[in-house]
């Protein structure tokens, strides 16, 4: 699914409007219709006491005028505050004519700011994703007034405040020097075909709550030729209407993003045979991980390289796996021939000795193109690599084409440089795909993918759960099985692997509790998450 900015979301509600010969207004009335509908699933099946509707004076204030007019008909307990204005849109204009006399209503005044309960239901219609500049004045004062009150908010389109696609903007002269920036903090936001590129982002979460997509019957011809870089793996754009693409995310199988089926009379060297290093002293766990997420990611052939004193954990934990031990007992410090190995993953537990650094190296330049390899050796670099990397940054040069890197934000800053925000980091990650001609799976609550054409694509699935100890080897494991499955180009291995880590996580939590999950949990559940994605 694309994640389209504001300007194109603006475009993409005239183009349906021209397509359907609809109205303006009849579009509004199916988003009201639409939010209708969610909150009866979410909040009016047991009939609050009093629904304050927050109405700003442009297109999102109508959306809130025509939710009053239908919480009125349905005879819900509901009124309104309107932000006063010298200019209103003429579709909320149209929907305040529409609102009944009996519906009570008010203009919001600074001495006279609404009655807001912790028991009231708040809808934020005051702004939405048109907004180009930081809220001042009565509406800033409204909204630390709402954020106070305590009360469940549900946003309309975005929380008000926030910017979508862009850096936060900076606070406005007048704003009190002790108040935080004007954002609407919301308990469940609701936007309407498309979600927002803010809404995947970590210093967003406070403002947005849960999201939530409501399908409206936008120009699917517009959208399939938007131009946009950003992209929500796993969800087609029809499922919108039956995916919530909240707790508990089950994507739908997208034909260019699934797993291929196994022919009959396949055997074992047609799903390759994958070289891992991993583990140093103290530190063989990551390696046993690794190696249960590969086995059960549906490798042919499995060899890992371990310590010399590991050799005896791999081959009792993981019997399935060839043990490679190497001369060194504490640590990795000779590079394997590298021919018998359709891909090669190094760093889970290696730790940064300078001989593993020389391995590094010396993995890099084995597996570049030349007279002896008609392609680039397929790599999975996590972990420990990647410090090394952010040490030695000249090795950043000997990268091969399409190389999987897999760092959480503190590796990739190692890589790159201290990002100023969630909208900074996106950027850097995007020109250090391009650069190097690498993946990058920028991993985190809906980790990013990053390809070398620019292309970014956010995964839906995961959990709280997932964020302990060797969750990050589960996935290395999984990417390097992916990616010595030859039938796979490499952007397509790494999205489903990202893809199907962190469905087992939410299949395991669904049976253990996020609380209790642990690593080998994921890799318990990684078949029944690949079997949900083969086509």
């Amino acid at each position: 699914m694309k994640l389209l900015s504001a300007t194109q979301i603006r475009a993409l509600d005239q183009a349906t409007i021209q397509e359907q010969g609809i109205t303006s207004v009849d579009l509004m009335e199916r988003a009201a219709q639409a939010l209708l509908f969610w909150l009866y699933g979410r909040y009016l099946y047991r009939s609050p006491a009093d629904i304050l509707v927050l109405c700003g004076p442009g297109n999102n204030g109508g959306d809130g005028l025509a939710l009053a007019r239908l919480l009125h008909e349905a005879r819900q307990p509901v009124r309104v505050a309107r932000l006063p204005s010298a200019r209103y849109s003429a579709d909320y204009e149209v929907n305040l004519a529409r609102l009944p006399a009996a519906v009570p209503q008010a203009e919001i005044r600074a001495d006279a700011l609404p009655a807001i309960q912790p028991t009231t239901l708040v809808v934020d219609a005051l702004f939405g994703s048109g907004l180009s500049r930081p809220l001042a004045g009565l509406a800033a004062a409204l909204v630390h007034h709402l954020n106070a009150s305590g009360a469940a908010v549900v946003a309309v389109d975005v929380p008000s405040g926030l910017a979508t696609d862009s850096e936060p903007r900076p606070a406005v002269p007048d704003s009190p020097a002790d108040l935080p920036a004007a954002v609407v903090r919301a308990t469940h936001t609701v936007s309407f075909g498309q979600p927002h590129l803010a809404f995947l982002l970590p210093q967003n979460a406070a403002f947005v709550g849960e999201w939530h997509v409501e399908d409206i019957g936008l120009s699917r011809a517009f959208i399939e030729s938007a131009d946009t870089p950003w992209h929500l793996t796993g969800f087609l754009q029809a499922d919108l209407n039956t995916v919530d693409i909240t707790w508990p995310p089950r994507p739908a199988p997208v034909p260019e993003l699934s797993l291929p089926r196994r022919e009959k009379f396949a055997y074992k060297n047609t799903f390759g045979h994958a070289l891992l290093l991993a583990g140093s002293r103290g530190k063989l766990g990551a390696a046993v991980l690794a190696a249960g997420a590969c086995l059960r990611g549906g490798v042919g052939l499995l060899t890992v390289r371990v310590p010399g004193a590991g050799l005896d954990v791999l081959q009792i934990s993981q019997p399935e796996a060839m043990g490679l031990p190497d001369p060194n007992p504490d640590f990795i410090s000779e590079l394997p021939d590298l021919s018998p190995y359709q891909a090669v993953g190094l760093g889970p537990g290696v730790g940064q000795n300078p001989a593993t650094a020389a391995v590094l190296r010396a993995l890099l330049t084995a597996a570049a193109l030349g007279a002896d390899r008609p392609r680039p050796l397929p790599l999975v670099l996590d972990a420990d690599a990647l410090n090394l990397l952010g040490a030695h940054r000249e090795l950043l040069a000997l990268l091969p084409e399409n190389t999987v890197l897999t760092p959480h934000v503190g590796e990739f800053t190692r890589l790159t440089e201290a990002a100023r925000d969630d909208y900074h980091r996106l950027a850097l990650l995007r020109e250090f795909a391009q650069k190097h001609r690498v993946i990058v799976v920028l991993k985190g609550a809906y980790s990013a993918v990053a390809a070398p054409d620019g292309q970014v694509y956010f995964n839906p699935t995961g959990n709280p759960g997932m964020a302990t100890g060797g969750s990050g080897d589960c996935l290395t494991g999984l990417l390097l099985a992916l990616r010595a499955d030859q039938r796979l180009p490499a952007l397509t291995a790494t999205r489903l692997a990202v893809l199907a880590h962190g469905r087992a996580g939410d299949l395991a939590a669904a049976e253990i509790g996020e609380a209790g999950l642990v690593a080998g949990d994921i890799v318990r559940f990684l078949g029944p998450a690949l079997r949900e994605l083969i086509k």
